[in-house]
């Protein structure tokens, strides 16, 4: 008998993780047709039923996973976000706490994100411009966590190669201005231009300028 017990418990638990694989497939290919719909039709054109449909799902199946459409972009901000952020940091790891690693997680942005993923560059550029509240807070927070990255990785940068900046707030300044220019530069070359092909040369030339810019707000001699 307790064998029995046994087999059966572990049959339920069987059955329950393919359920919840399941449950999670579907959850992401809602997710991806909303992101092809959004990137391509626009947040406010792109219908729940349209989603549905590309989905291959029912409506209900969308509104059993999401709240609303709203509660669709911000779920697709928030995983967007976290694969710029991991695309970036691997590649300054990779390369070490030095300006060329900078340099690199720079040009990863641009060839490894932008070029790869032009849909969901126009998520978080173009279509969580603008909407609700939440949406714009949600925004806002993935934008100064990745602010937040650029200056951590300055300060390790620094101190790294025993440099000082001019001011208190040169790292602070660059790293808002860094995430200012990459974030217009995508904007104009690939969802107003659809140049993705020459990301490449305007990539490294955007990294190039901002890197001339952080030599210039260094002290002239290391730190002591």
């Amino acid at each position: 008998m307790p064998g029995k017990n046994t087999a059966a418990v572990e049959t339920l638990s069987k059955s329950a993780l393919r359920r919840q694989k399941e449950r999670e497939k579907r959850y992401q290919t809602i997710l991806a047709a909303a992101e092809k719909l959004f990137a391509s039709e626009g947040y406010h054109m792109a219908s729940m039923e349209q989603i549905a449909d590309a989905a291959e799902v029912s409506v209900g199946a969308v509104y059993f996973y999401f709240k609303n459409k709203e509660d669709l972009l911000v779920q697709l901000m928030d995983e967007i976000g976290y694969l710029l952020r991991s695309i970036i940091g691997t590649a300054f790891k990779k390369h070490g706490p030095n300006i060329t690693g900078f340099k690199k997680a720079g040009h990863a942005f641009f060839e490894d994100f932008c070029a790869n993923y032009p849909e969901k560059c126009a998520i978080i550029f173009r279509e969580s411009v603008g909407k609700s509240p939440e949406v714009e807070q949600h925004r806002k927070a993935l934008f100064d966590k990745c602010t937040g990255d650029v200056l951590a990785a300055l300060t390790v940068v620094a101190e790294n190669q025993g440099l000082c900046f001019k001011g208190n707030f040169s790292p602070e300044i660059i790293a808002v201005i860094i995430m200012g220019i990459y974030e217009r530069v995508a904007y104009e070359y690939i969802l107003w231009q659809e140049k993705p092909e020459d990301l490449t040369h305007i990539g490294r030339d955007a990294v190039a300028f901002i890197t001339g810019g952080i030599d210039n707000l260094f002290e002239g001699a290391s730190c002591t």
